[in-house]
């Protein structure tokens, strides 16, 4: 156990505090504890290249502690109105399939190895992007209609465009 891994468990375990105050009405706290976990991301990853404390565990807990934290924002935020259903249900859909893919590999002795494809780290700041902004304009009373309606566009694009590109590519792996 080392710094940025210290750091990506905290980033993990403000998870539920998030839920709870997008839930509680709470959300300029909700704001807050996603720009920490936003800043909180960039500095294990800075750590860990810089100082050379990259671990086999911080490979697996940091996109975990990603996925945990998007997932539930995007949920919580459908329950709660501030964005539509589909955007969550896509979000989520896309992640359950890429996990069934590779346990299904798997199982069927053809593990595929875990690699993010470029398009998917567009896609992954894109969900973050527009969740800040759903997030900020609850907390401040924006109303930004126009970057709000281009950000639910973006996000079901690019969603997506890399869950296609990620079966694409699961499909060659599972073809050879």
């Amino acid at each position: 156990m080392n710094l940025p891994n210290i750091i990506t468990l905290g980033r993990l375990l403000i998870v539920p505090v998030v839920i709870w105050a997008i839930s509680a009405d709470e959300p300029r706290l909700a704001f807050a504890l996603f720009l920490l976990a936003g800043v909180s991301d960039a500095i294990d990853g800075f750590l860990a290249r810089r100082l050379d404390l990259r671990t086999e565990l911080g490979a697996y807990l940091d996109p975990i502690a990603d996925k945990a934290l998007l997932v539930s924002i995007y949920v919580t935020l459908a329950i709660s109105g501030d964005i539509p259903r589909w955007v969550a249900i896509a979000v989520v859909s896309r992640d359950v399939m890429i996990v069934g893919a590779i346990v299904l590999s798997t199982l069927m002795a053809k593990p595929v190895a875990i690699q993010p494809l470029i398009i998917s780290k567009v896609n992954t700041a894109v969900q973050i992007a527009f969740a800040a902004l759903v997030l900020a304009r609850e907390s401040f009373d924006f109303a930004w209609t126009q970057p709000y309606r281009l950000g639910l566009v973006a996000v079901g694009v690019l969603t997506g465009l890399s869950a296609a590109a990620y079966l694409a590519a699961w499909t060659r792996h599972m073809a050879r």
